[in-house]
């Protein structure tokens, strides 16, 4: 019976019964789609996450390029200003600058923006800026000690290339020209800042020459000075482009292979790789990520002191940011974050559902993650 009290046909029931039946089957067909989603999604990670649901900030694209994870919040650089702000995205302090390549150097809890080819650079830490320097001549690149020593490279008018050194408050250690050794390219404090390292690259002779030259840092009351302490070369003709140390052991890496010192020669540490795309050294192990070829997949290797081989794996393929502190190193690569301890154990293995851009550390078990979208942090 219909409501109004009169019969219902038969193909009015039919009727219902097919459009009863589509809707079931709609909605199944619905259910079935976002739960096979999500399965793929999460495929071989321990957990997926939607960034737009986690605390932090919204921000556009061309905004979050300008962001990096510093301490606990974010480090915004643009040409006119450099800012800290909180994972909230409200200003702790600031400083105006007048930079037209500006570039980020980041260690812990300390930072260097430098004016890349001009001719300035301020230092901060978390709490305040340190200081702001001009140079004479143009700025190739900086990096910072643990402490907070600094180093920046500038170009010169009659040498190859000047190094320049300063004290945690600003104060100038040394100022070195390369006259013999050819174009400064980068720089390392040790982990007890008693040494100093740098990677030049000569051109002059029919083949190039690189070098490694080491100077000591020699504390007298509150002031240090530099004086040099040794200088290596190779046979290759490979350019020099990253070094670090391992408390006072030293590590430089071509495009293809990793040189320490061994009986006072720069010798290869293991065979070479293919081609090495990134290095990181965290709890005195390194970190390569690195491809057999063109177009292969990117693998991670762990490596100790020695040489020993403590993981070996494919990661994936687009590599999207690194990050470490003293125990752990990050990895966001395609659309997943994969957080390594330095015995090669995974911590954690996170898919997400944005582009990420940059990702760094805090302090109580989280990552500040930038991604195309804003900032979020995330659990691991």
């Amino acid at each position: 019976m219909s409501s109004d009290g009169k019969p219902v046909s038969i193909d009015k029931k039919l009727r219902y019964t097919i459009f009863g039946f589509i809707a079931l089957l709609a909605v199944a067909i619905v259910l079935l789609v976002l739960v096979s989603r999500n399965e793929e999604e999460s495929r071989g990670a321990d957990s997926y996450i939607h960034l737009s649901g986690q605390s932090g900030f919204a921000c556009e694209y061309a905004e979050a390029q300008k962001l990096y994870a510093f301490g606990d919040g974010v480090l915004k650089v643009t040409k006119e200003r450099v800012a800290y702000l909180t994972l909230s995205g409200n200003e702790v302090f600031s400083t105006s600058v007048s930079y037209n390549n500006p570039q980020c150097f980041i260690d812990n809890d300390n930072c260097v923006v430098f004016d890349s080819d001009g001719y300035g650079f301020v230092v901060m830490n978390t709490n305040k800026v340190l200081y702001e320097k001009p140079t004479e001549n143009k700025i190739q690149s900086a990096t910072l000690s643990d402490n907070g020593l600094c180093a920046v490279i500038t170009a010169s008018s009659d040498a190859y290339g000047e190094v320049i050194l300063y004290n945690t408050d600003g104060s100038l250690i040394s100022r070195w020209s390369s006259y013999n050794s050819g174009y400064p390219i980068c720089a390392a404090f040790s982990g007890d800042e008693r040494y100093f390292a740098l990677t030049t690259l000569n051109t002059t002779g029919a083949v190039y020459k690189p070098y490694v030259r080491i100077f000591s840092l020699d504390y007298n009351n509150d002031s240090i000075s530099a004086s040099d302490y040794a200088v290596f070369t190779i046979d290759d003709t490979e350019i020099l482009s990253y070094t670090d140390y391992i408390g006072d052991r030293l590590y430089t890496f071509c495009a293809d292979r990793i040189y320490t010192i061994t009986n006072d020669a720069l010798v290869p540490l293991v065979d070479s790789f293919g081609a090495i795309n990134y290095v990181r050294i965290v709890d005195d192990v390194i970190f390569v990520v690195y491809s057999d070829g063109v177009n292969q997949l990117n693998k991670l290797m762990i490596l100790g002191t020695g040489g020993d081989i403590i993981y070996d794996s494919e990661v994936g393929s687009d590599v999207n940011a690194i990050a470490s502190n003293n125990d752990l190193y990050a990895l966001s690569i395609d659309d997943r974050i994969l957080i390594y301890n330095s015995n090669g154990n995974v911590v954690s293995d996170i898919s997400v559902d944005e582009d990420i851009i940059r990702i760094g550390f805090t302090d109580n078990n989280r990552l500040v993650v930038v991604s195309t979208g804003g900032v979020h942090t995330v659990d691991y």
